[in-house]
């Protein structure tokens, strides 16, 4: 999340904000406890591992219930209210929305974040935080783009989260709640690390 706030000194309600925010041509906000944040854009790298990882995710998961869907679609943490942009989210079954808007994810089955030297410590710690009170969350998973490292978080009994990782080019990750496995060779194909 930017730090820099983009709401006036009154404290902003939800519908506030998604008003603003559905007619906003050329930027996104997260939103949280009466605050608009922008977003700030994304790398060529950070864009490529999005772009690849949601198509493997869509070949993958291609005649099951499950959908991966990119980074436009607003998903909403309804019991902290923050409204938030993941680069990737897996819905399984049917997708619940927030209203007859269709834009604004309330089920995700499974959370990527492809991080960044600018929102690293916010995706590892206070939106993790967020992400873990979403009921139908089952996995949590941070991609780098400085090495070809996957790390993931799976909801066990009792919600507990157990780490998984995969660091190594010729790795591969598996994704338990999706019973998906992604070759790290593929998922950085297209990145030069020696640049």
């Amino acid at each position: 999340m930017s730090q820099m706030s983009t709401a006036p000194q009154q404290p902003l309600s939800a519908a506030q904000y998604l008003e603003i925010e559905r007619s906003s041509v050329d930027q996104k906000h997260e939103f949280y406890a009466g605050e608009m944040f922008a977003m700030a854009g994304a790398s060529k790298t950070h864009v490529r591992i999005a772009t690849t990882l949601t198509g493997m995710l869509y070949a993958s998961l291609k005649g099951t219930p499950c959908e991966p869907m990119a980074a436009d679609m607003r998903v909403l943490v309804d019991r902290t209210g923050l409204y938030t942009y993941p680069d990737i989210v897996v819905v399984c079954g049917e997708p619940e929305f927030e209203d007859d808007q269709f834009d604004t994810l309330l089920n995700p089955k499974l959370v990527v974040e492809v991080l960044s030297d600018s929102t690293a410590a916010y995706d590892r710690g206070k939106k993790f935080d967020h992400y873990r009170q979403v009921a139908s969350l089952e996995e949590y998973v941070l991609v780098s783009q400085d090495e070809p490292h996957i790390e993931s978080f799976v909801r066990q009994p009792g919600d507990r989260w157990l780490l998984g990782e995969a660091r190594g080019i010729d790795a591969s990750m598996a994704l338990e709640s999706l019973g998906v496995t992604l070759p790290l060779t593929e998922v950085y194909a297209r990145i030069d690390f020696s640049a």
